[in-house]
């Protein structure tokens, strides 16, 4: 068994692609090998700015052997009547690349048919990864570029390859760059130098201050970060996506501390933690009790020599940023909130959607308008006015033009400044929430719908403007916001007919021209883009449950229903998830879908007149629907299910479809009762029962 070594030398890649880099490598590597055949035992992976590398494990010494049998055409095809072979059976065999004379008759299926067997000796290890070229050029990125006067495009121009089979060198070569054992150190510690097997590869960087394994390197930085803390009595927040970041555009780290003028902590603590993390990539520093200290931890890509001038040169760039969010913070509290909103009616929000001041007065009516509908209380409500409002304000001021990250944060400050009421300030905060798929949600009532309605009428206004999403391309991330439309209101538990609130809203922009702020077109085009934007709220439902793990048909079923309320169509997809085990599951499911294929081809508008009942089945099942009040979707499934039995005995006693038709309308309208009943839960007709 032997060990493969394959290092792709590049200039710096950015931090945030290399681990779905590296992943990637891995994965189209065992790939290769599995179609290639040759057998290995695992693949480790390494990772730095300068490098993309794995090393495989005991690989065989050649592919195994191939064989395969190939079918071709019906006996009475392939021979003529002299018992030659036709030209079909000569160009099946030649197209294989073989032979009349391989040609074998088997039969299948009681007929025979020409076989051809094809046999592939396994080719040597070395011989096999000299094509390894094709996974390195099969590589993909979000970001790439190209150089030199090559038309071929990668994350970052390709310097060096080496590739070693043990300590063999396997040579292919991609554009320009050949493979061979020279890789290169630490672009100021270390130097070139030959890899002498593909074992020791980790071992030889390591001399020249790379470590290439990047879980050793993070173990490191925690490390190095954790003594820090130790010899301070320091806290040292440890965010796991700087942490991962600074990992990334290090190949040997050291960490080390700095410290900026307390005057400085006058500043938000959101502002100081931003400048620190997001500009200069910094871990914050906290005293035992929590509190934001005039320190911070950096870690360099080097030794420790000359700490001390790192150090300073750290500081003094922090103090830049600092004296700039110093200065905004001032000059921003020298206005009120109604200089910055005036400021929105000049700022577009799209070129085809007018300012982002009418939007927020289209967000307001829409924020109202939905918590009218929840039902919540006065004071909520006040706050929702006013947040609605205010809300988007911070973007006018200094600090967010030069610290975008800090929009809705300086928001709440500044709120709080001008004196607005905490709730306020908190709802103009949330309504930013999530910011990612499993981000936090907006914990208040106000920011929950401010964040709901602003969401809503983004979706529906670029929808309207023909602004809809394609393929991977979402500029204006109106998946992202359909996603949190949907985790806000799933997560809360509203139940809200969105089809109805649009229709309100939508009428009262169309009445109300102060409120319009779109041009006609697009105004005019609003009503049309409800079930659209309805339907695709819905298709990130169904994201929702395929995460969970729902069955294909349940999901299928409950988001085909024509249900305009988010949560229900969540909540009933659990509930019959919950129950698909369950023995009464089947004949349950089977019972009500009969009712529901009937009524669906029969629909009827009539009140039911237990006169015209003939036997006893009918005026059972009608007893049980006059019994029927679930107050949730589980008893609403529990008791549908309940009704099996009553159903059945329904059909064996009674002929629905009877040519006296004042019957018939009764007995569909008992039936549309038991239909119109499963409607809340989803369309039985899409349901598998197995």
């Amino acid at each position: 068994m032997s060990e493969f070594l394959m290092e792709i030398g590049l200039e710096e890649i950015p931090a945030h692609l290399a681990t779905p880099a590296i992943d990637q490598l891995v994965e189209r590597s065992a790939a290769f090998l599995k179609e290639q055949r040759l057998a290995f035992s695992g693949i480790d992976h390494y990772s730095t700015p300068r490098r993309l590398a794995i090393l495989v494990h005991d690989v065989a010494k050649r592919a195994d052997d191939f064989e395969e049998e190939l079918k071709g055409p019906i006996k009475r095809a392939a021979l003529d009547a002299d018992g030659n072979f036709t030209k079909a059976a000569a160009g099946f065999a030649r197209g294989k690349g073989m032979t009349t004379d391989d040609i074998v008759f088997k039969e299948f299926n009681g007929q025979e048919f020409v076989t051809l067997t094809r046999h592939e000796d396994g080719k040597p290890a070395a011989e096999v990864l000299a094509g390894f070229d094709a996974v390195v050029k099969a590589m993909t990125f979000s970001t790439t570029m190209k150089w030199s006067r090559h038309t071929f495009e990668y994350v970052r121009p390709i310097r060096w390859m080496v590739a070693l089979l043990d300590e063999q060198v396997v040579n292919f070569n991609v554009l320009d760059v050949k493979t061979g054992r020279t890789s290169r150190g630490h672009r100021f510690l270390g130097h070139d130098v030959e890899i002498k097997t593909a074992s020791s590869y980790a071992k030889q960087l390591a001399d020249q201050f790379v470590i290439v394994d990047a879980n050793t390197r993070k173990n490191l930085i925690q490390t190095q970060i954790q003594q820090l803390a130790a010899e301070h009595a320091w806290q040292v927040v440890m965010d796991a996506d700087l942490l991962e970041e600074v990992n990334n555009i290090v190949e040997y780290p050291t960490a080390f501390a700095g410290q900026f003028d307390a005057e400085y902590l006058q500043l938000p603590d959101e502002v100081l933690i931003t400048s620190m993390r997001e500009h200069q990539r910094f871990f914050h520093v906290q005293d035992q009790a929590g509190q934001l200290l005039p320190d911070f931890v950096s870690v360099r890509n080097g030794n420790d020599q000359h700490l001390d001038n790192v150090m300073a040169g750290n500081e003094k760039v922090l103090v830049a940023r600092l004296e700039d969010a110093k200065f905004f913070y001032q000059e921003d509290q020298k206005h009120s909130i109604d200089y910055y909103n005036e400021k929105l009616e000049v700022v577009s929000f799209h070129e085809k959607l007018g300012s982002v001041a009418a939007h927020t007065r289209r967000t307001k009516q829409l924020a109202l308008q939905l918590g009218q509908a929840l039902g919540v209380n006065a004071d909520n409500q006040a706050t929702i006015a006013r947040a609605s409002e205010i809300y988007k304000f911070d973007l006018m001021t200094g600090m967010v033009g030069e610290f975008d990250e800090l929009q809705g944060v300086m928001g709440e400050k500044y709120a709080q400044l001008f004196l607005e009421t905490p709730a306020v300030g908190q709802a103009i905060r949330e309504h930013y929430l999530p910011i990612s798929a499993d981000g936090a949600l907006p914990e208040s009532v106000a920011g929950q719908v401010l964040a709901v309605a602003d969401k809503l009428d983004t979706l529906l206004s670029f929808f309207a403007g023909d602004m809809v999403p394609s393929g991977s391309n979402d500029p204006y991330a109106l998946r992202r916001a359909a996603a949190g439309v949907v985790a806000i209101m799933s997560a809360e538990q509203w139940h809200v007919d969105l089809m109805q609130l649009l229709t309100d809203y939508i009428e009262k922009l169309q009445a109300t021209p102060d409120l319009k702020g779109l041009p006609e077109d697009i105004l005019n085009n609003l009503m049309d883009q409800r079930e659209v934007v309805l339907q695709f709220l819905t298709d990130r439902v169904v994201k929702d449950l395929q995460r969970q793990g729902i069955r294909r048909d349940i999901i299928t079923a409950v988001t085909n229903n024509q249900n305009p309320d988010m949560t229900g169509m969540l909540e009933a997809a659990q509930v019959l998830q919950a129950q698909v085990e369950q023995a009464n599951f089947r004949a349950g499911v089977e019972a009500l879908t009969r009712v529901v294929r009937l009524t669906s081809k029969n629909p009827v508008d009539a009140s039911i007149d237990p006169v015209l009942f003939e036997n006893q089945a009918e005026q059972d099942l009608q007893a049980a629907m006059d019994q029927f009040a679930p107050t949730n979707l589980t008893q609403r499934l529990q008791a549908l299910l309940g009704l099996t039995d009553l159903i059945t005995e329904y059909f064996n006693e009674t002929m629905v479809m009877v040519e006296d038709a004042a019957v018939q309308t009764n007995r569909l309208a008992t039936l549309a009762q038991v239909s119109n009943a499963t409607k809340p839960l989803a369309n039985f007709l899409d349901l598998q029962v197995k």
